[in-house]
C-alpha cells in the first residue's frame, strides 16, 4: 500500500488531556490523496481524538501533523475547516441555524458565491438529499436521520478535500446506509480522501478498503481490510467481533465447504450458497 505522497501525514503524534488522560501515544499515520480508510477501535481507543487532530479542534501535546505537506499547527481551524470536513456523530453539534435553508446558506457564503449561484446551489442540495419540503423548517424539527442527512449537506457542499464520518451509519436503516454508499462513491470519484470512524464491522468489510485498528490510544493495526478484519487476535484486542460472513466462511470450512476469498459481501456469499446447493442437489 503506497503512502509516498500522502495527503495527511501524522508524525509520532500524543495528545494528554487536562486531566491527564492519555488519549493518543506515538500515532504516526499516512493517508494519500483518493483513499477510503476506516478508523476502528472500542469507545476510549481515541479515534474520536485522533480525527480532531486533524482540523484543529483538538492540537497535539506532541508531535505534528502535516496536511498537504504543511504543518496544520501553523493553520487556524478555519484555515483548515476549508480543507477537511468533519461530519460529527451527533449532527445537532454543528446545526444552528433557523432553517435548514439558511442552514446551507452559511455553509457556502465563503466559497466566493454571488446570491443567484447560492441560492442555485443550495437548491440543488435540497433536492439531492431530498430535504427540499423541509426547506423552511428548523433544523432542530428534524428526525435523527434527516438531521444527519443536513449534517452531511453543510459539509459536502463546501467540496473540502478530505471528509471524515464519526458513526455516519449509526441509527440510519438500509435506505439511508444506501444513499450513503452512493454519496462517498460519488465524493471518491471527485478524488476526495474520505475517512470514516465507525463500529458497524459488517459495514466496513464489505465497503471499506483499509483499516485501521485503535486501542488504548495506540494504532495496532492498518492494512487490507480483510486482513486486518479476519485476524481474531487483533479484533479482539480492538474489542470488536470478526465479521459475520467471516464467521459464516470459517463454519462452512469446518464441514468442508471452502468459501472463495473475495466474497466480502451478504448477497455474494448468498449467491455463493444458492449455487453450491443447486450443483450439490445436481449431482445427486
Amino acid at each position: 500500500m503506497k503512502r509516498d505522497n500522502p495527503i495527511i501525514h501524522i508524525d509520532n503524534v500524543d495528545h494528554v488531556y487536562p486531566n491527564n488522560t492519555s488519549a493518543l501515544k506515538n500515532i504516526s499515520l499516512r493517508i494519500n490523496q483518493g483513499e477510503l480508510v476506516a478508523i476502528m477501535g472500542q469507545n476510549g481507543a481515541g479515534k474520536t481524538t485522533l480525527i480532531r487532530t486533524l482540523n484543529g479542534l483538538i492540537r497535539p501535546t506532541k508531535g505534528s501533523i502535516y496536511i498537504k505537506g504543511e504543518k496544520n499547527s501553523d493553520k487556524s481551524i478555519a484555515d483548515l475547516s476549508k480543507i477537511i470536513g468533519i461530519i460529527f456523530q451527533n449532527p445537532m453539534h454543528q446545526l444552528f441555524s433557523n432553517t435548514i435553508e439558511e442552514e446551507l446558506k452559511f455553509s457556502m457564503k465563503n466559497l466566493g458565491y454571488n446570491k443567484e449561484q447560492i441560492q442555485h446551489e443550495v437548491d440543488n442540495f435540497l433536492n439531492k438529499f431530498n430535504l427540499a419540503k423541509y426547506r423552511d423548517r428548523s433544523p432542530f424539527n428534524l428526525s435523527g436521520g434527516e438531521a444527519k442527512k443536513l449534517a452531511l449537506a453543510t459539509i459536502i457542499c463546501r467540496e473540502p478535500e478530505i471528509i471524515v464520518f464519526d458513526e455516519p451509519t449509526l441509527g440510519q436503516d438500509a435506505k439511508e446506509i444506501d444513499f450513503f454508499l452512493s454519496l462517498i462513491q460519488n465524493e471518491l470519484n471527485k478524488g476526495k480522501t474520505i475517512i470514516m470512524v465507525t463500529h458497524n464491522i459488517e459495514f466496513v468489510f464489505e465497503n471499506i478498503p483499509r483499516t485501521i485498528l485503535m486501542a488504548e490510544g495506540q494504532i495496532i493495526a492498518d492494512g487490507p481490510t480483510e486482513k486486518v478484519l479476519t485476524n481474531d487476535f487483533l479484533v479482539r484486542k480492538a474489542s470488536l467481533i470478526l465479521p459475520q460472513i467471516h464467521q459464516l466462511k470459517l463454519g462452512l470450512k469446518e464441514i468442508g465447504i471452502e468459501v472463495p476469498n473475495e466474497i466480502f459481501k451478504e448477497q455474494d456469499m448468498i449467491s455463493f450458497i444458492d449455487n453450491y446447493l443447486k450443483a450439490k442437489l445436481a449431482n445427486r
